[in-house]
């Protein structure tokens, strides 16, 4: 297991993830592009550095030799995951990833056939994205085999971290995603909004472009997926006026304004906050017929869950559980994988 590569290692999550790792007695290979930045944290504890970047894919399938199992860490991952996913394969190496994006989702699905042939797993997604959701569409799906349309929803209590927020700002302007027939269909930001009932009373959510919108075709083969987030009105008002004001909201010096005041704030939650946080999921699938199937999962704070199956993720594909392909959590491990993890209860409604 020492020969898993942590790449963004200096980053808020990764660092979860290594204080995770060593608590195990573990020593995870620290990389990514700043020597500076990662210096710290390997001299503290006795790890090892590779610093490079991704540009160059053969230098980087070079900077892989020896490793295993990458677990990349380094967002936004829209400009991460391919060159690394391709680096990989190259290299013989399964990689894993945290990202939530769909765009990056598709792209790595495209690359599956190559990566099979090459006896590489490729698993994106190993984090809050989308570990409990996954888990919570193939739970479903096994409930209700013959369904045709799939909602899942989920109310995460806690603060997002500067990656997080800098990821929901890029996207922001970019509207929304749905599965129809199939097929993804862009729709509005905010184009729908619907009150769920997470477990204590209804609460309002508006439909995302979350990662299932992908991952769960994959894992199910449900034709029909939308995402729900609970958000309070102020951040629904915003979604919406990204309709209209969506030129504005991307445009560079904005973005750059904003991104500022995310980078002034504080890194994630502080470990007080992970233990107050929470998450909670609902998922129905409905039939031809339109008979309902409905479930709800409970676990702890998103960063905290993150750090628990993205370590775990990579400590079993490290010992030969990988599956040569592009794979999702479930479709490995799956759908009870979830309730291994303490503070994690899943109920049919």
């Amino acid at each position: 297991m020492n020969k898993i590569l942590i790449y963004g290692a200096n980053g808020y999550t990764a660092d979860l993830i290594i204080r995770l790792a060593l608590s195990e007695g573990v020593k995870p290979i620290l990389a990514g592009r700043s020597a500076a930045k990662l210096a710290p944290l390997a001299q503290a504890h006795g790890l090892g550095v590779r610093v490079f970047g991704l540009e160059d894919r053969g230098a980087t399938a070079k900077n892989l030799a020896g490793v295993a199992v990458v677990l990349n860490c380094a967002g936004p991952f829209s400009r991460t995951a391919k060159p690394m996913a391709e680096a990989c394969i190259e290299a013989g190496v399964h990689y894993l990833d945290i990202t939530g994006e769909i765009d990056v989702f598709e792209a790595l699905a495209l690359m599956g056939v190559k990566a099979r042939k090459a006896g590489v797993m490729l698993m994106p997604g190993t984090g809050f994205d989308v570990v409990p959701s996954d888990c919570l569409a193939a739970h479903l799906k096994r409930r209700m085999p013959d369904a045709v349309a799939l909602t899942l929803a989920f109310q995460a209590i806690g603060q997002p971290s500067r990656g997080t927020a800098t990821t929901m700002l890029e996207n922001l302007h970019r509207g929304g995603m749905v599965r129809r027939g199939g097929k993804l269909v862009a729709v509005p930001s905010a184009s729908a909004t619907r009150d769920i009932d997470f477990g204590s009373g209804p609460v309002t959510t508006m439909c995302i472009p979350w990662g299932d919108v992908s991952t769960a075709w994959v894992s199910t083969a449900i034709a029909d997926i939308e995402v729900f987030m609970a958000a309070p009105a102020a951040l629904r008002w915003m979604a919406r006026a990204s309709r209209y004001f969506g030129a504005v909201i991307g445009s560079s010096l904005v973005q750059s304004l904003i991104k500022k005041q995310i980078d002034a704030g504080p890194a994630g939650p502080n470990a007080e906050q992970r233990r107050r946080g929470a998450s909670h999921l609902w998922g129905q699938v409905r039939n031809a017929a339109g008979q309902t199937a409905t479930s709800r999962l409970d676990t702890v704070e998103g960063y905290a869950l993150t750090a628990l199956t993205a370590w775990d993720i990579a400590k079993r594909t490290a010992k030969g559980a990988a599956q040569p392909g592009y794979c999702t959590p479930s479709m490995v491990f799956g759908a009870d994988y979830i309730l291994g993890f303490a503070g994690t209860t899943r109920i049919d409604v």
